[in-house]
C-alpha cells in the first residue's frame, strides 16, 4: 500500500504541512509514524479530506471527530469511508451511500465529498514523482554542487537512498552548503541514524549559527536521544531566529509543559495557535 508523507498530503488537500500536522494532533486521523514523521494511507487521506470539508462548512471540531469516528465504526470492514459521500449543513453531518442516507451524529448536509477526485489527485502525484525520478538521469562528472543538490531534492520522495548519495556528492564539491547538511541530516534521521543526523545538523550550524530549521531539527534529534536540556536550547534558538516557526513553538511548548514550566509552555502553545489559526 502506498504511503503519503505530510508534504504529499498537504499538496493533495491544498493545505499547509503545519495545518496537516495540526489536524493529526487534533485526533482527526491516526497515521503511522516513521521516526517523528507521519505516513498516511489513502484511507487517512479520505478521512482528512472529509474532516477538512466539514470544518470549512462550519461543523464544530468535536462533532466532526465524533461523527467520523461513529461512521468508521458503523461501516462494515469491506465498506471503507472512501465508498460513501459525506455532507455538512451548518453544524450537522449526514452520510449517503448510494440511495441510502443516515446520520452518524445528526442533521442534513450540502457538502459533497468526492473521493474519486482525491484518487485522481493521488494518481497524479504518483505520476509526477515517477516523472521526476525518470528525469533524474545519470549525472555527468562535471556537474556542480548546486546541480547535485537539485538532483537530491528531486529524488527525495521516491528514492531516499539515491537522494542521500546526491547530497553527499554535493557536500564533497561544496563543504559549506548548509542546506545540503540540513536535508541530508533529515534523511539520515528518517532512516533512524541519529548519530549521523546529529553530526550533520551541527555541521550546518557551524556554517550558519542562525539557521532556525537546523536548530529545530537538531532539537528533535536531541529530544529523541534523551537530551532534554539540549533540545530545549535549540528549540529556543529556532523561535528566536524565526518567531513565525509554528512547529518550533509547538514542540517547545510541549517540552516545557512536560518539565512543569506551564507559564512558558502556555506562551509558546498560544503562539502556535495564533500562527496556525485559519490555516
Amino acid at each position: 500500500m502506498r504511503r503519503y508523507r505530510t508534504a504529499d498530503v498537504a499538496r493533495i488537500l491544498g493545505l499547509s504541512p503545519v495545518r496537516v500536522r495540526g489536524m493529526v494532533r487534533a485526533g482527526l486521523c491516526r497515521p503511522e509514524r516513521a521516526g517523528r514523521a507521519f505516513e498516511f494511507s489513502f484511507q487517512e487521506l479520505v478521512h482528512l479530506r472529509a474532516a477538512q470539508g466539514l470544518l470549512r462548512a462550519g461543523v464544530p471540531l468535536r462533532r466532526v471527530k465524533r461523527s467520523l469516528g461513529e461512521l468508521a465504526r458503523q461501516l462494515s470492514p469491506d465498506r471503507p469511508l472512501s465508498g460513501v459521500r459525506v455532507y455538512a449543513d451548518g453544524r450537522r453531518v449526514i452520510v449517503r451511500d448510494g440511495g441510502a442516507a443516515w446520520q452518524p451524529d445528526s442533521g442534513q448536509g450540502v457538502f459533497v465529498f468526492d473521493v474519486d477526485d482525491l484518487a485522481r489527485k493521488t494518481r497524479a502525484l504518483v505520476a509526477n514523482t515517477q516523472r521526476t525520478v525518470a528525469a533524474a538521469s545519470p549525472p555527468r562528472a562535471e556537474e556542480s554542487a548546486a546541480q547535485w543538490f537539485e538532483r537530491a531534492l528531486a529524488l527525495e520522495a521516491a528514492e531516499p537512498r539515491a537522494a542521500r548519495a546526491a547530497y553527499e556528492r554535493a557536500l564533497a564539491l561544496d563543504p559549506d552548503m548548509t542546506d545540503a547538511y540540513v536535508n541530508l541530516g533529515r534523511l539520515r534521521y528518517e532512516a533512524g541514524d541519529l548519530d549521523a543526523a546529529l553530526r550533520l545538523y551541527r555541521e550546518a550550524l557551524k556554517r550558519d549559527a542562525r539557521d532556525p530549521v537546523a536548530h529545530y531539527n537538531l532539537a528533535m534529534v536531541l529530544e529523541d536521544a534523551g537530551d532534554t536540556k539540549g533540545a530545549l536550547a535549540h528549540y529556543h534558538h529556532a523561535v528566536e531566529f524565526d518567531p513565525q516557526f509554528a512547529d518550533a513553538h509547538y514542540n517547545l511548548g510541549r517540552l516545557l509543559e512536560r518539565l512543569g514550566r506551564r507559564t512558558q509552555a502556555f506562551q509558546h502553545l498560544l503562539a502556535y495557535r495564533r500562527l496556525t489559526a485559519g490555516m
